[in-house]
């Protein structure tokens, strides 16, 4: 098998060769509302470094993972399920380097995720950034989409379950165009029981996100029933949020032994 030198930027702006297999550098996107970006509180175990595991900073800078991920709100965001996804798909195979494209939004409902829509809260545009951020990173450093991990639905809880399961449908069909891969491999969470049962209408949405499966080639659901919040009723622990990562990370294999 040949070999691929990637060049990964550090922080402080300075280059680093790491020599990996021709499979090279494997991009997932994180996408979603608040419990993909992560409000876990961060502990000593979400800072240190996997040597193979990096993630897209604000701009388009590559940084070895760490806690928090995500830059959605800076000012609240903490421990959410990508890190420990990362590590879980690079420990799967010693032979790749994973990079995670951050790109959830706390607060976004699935209609901000169309091309020109823009999230009020935090005056940014889900999709577009999403699909701008990750086809200029390809472009510019290479590697290869492998997958998206979605964590999404809590701001649709009073949305009819015929329009969120459109908007999702059509959401899944829309990346896998706008990337150019049809059966790129998509991985949705339930929402956990904590919230469905303080917030009425969310269980039909959690009934829509189990059905994609059954709807959509190539994706699959996660669960998350015995996973805790935070003390908010909303947001995932820190504990609850790894363990999310990991299932996300089983998940999506499966998914990628099944393009084989």
């Amino acid at each position: 098998m040949g070999f691929l030198v990637v060049l990964l930027a550090l922080p402080v702006g300075t280059l680093r060769a790491q020599t990996v297999t021709a499979r090279g550098l494997d991009v997932y996107l994180l996408a979603g509302q608040s419990n993909m970006a992560g409000r876990g509180a961060v502990s000593a175990e979400d800072t240190m470094r996997h040597p193979r595991v990096w993630a897209l900073g604000d701009g388009l800078t590559w940084r070895l993972a760490y806690e928090p991920l995500h830059f959605d709100k800076p000012d609240i965001v903490g421990v959410g399920p990508g890190f420990a996804f990362g590590k879980a798909m690079a420990d799967a195979d010693s032979n790749v380097i994973i990079g995670l494209i951050p790109a959830a939004v706390g607060g976004s409902a699935i209609e901000s995720w169309r091309p020109g829509e823009i999230h009020g809260q935090t005056h940014s545009h889900p999709y577009d950034d999403a699909v701008s951020r990750t086809v200029r990173v390809l472009t510019e450093h290479g590697g290869t989409l492998r997958g998206i991990i979605w964590h999404q639905g809590e701001a649709n809880r009073q949305t009819p379950p015929a329009e969120y399961r459109a908007n999702l449908v059509a959401l899944i069909a829309r990346f896998r165009a706008d990337f150019g891969i049809p059966d790129l491999p998509f991985v949705a969470a339930r929402l956990a029981p904590y919230f469905v049962e303080n917030n009425p209408g969310a269980d039909s949405i959690n009934a829509v996100i189990s059905a994609i499966p059954a709807l959509v080639d190539h994706t699959a659901v996660v669960d998350t029933d015995d996973l805790v919040d935070k003390g908010d009723g909303v947001h995932l622990d820190a504990s609850s949020a790894r363990l999310l990562g990991r299932r996300f990370a089983r998940a999506m294999i499966e998914l990628q032994k099944e393009r084989e």
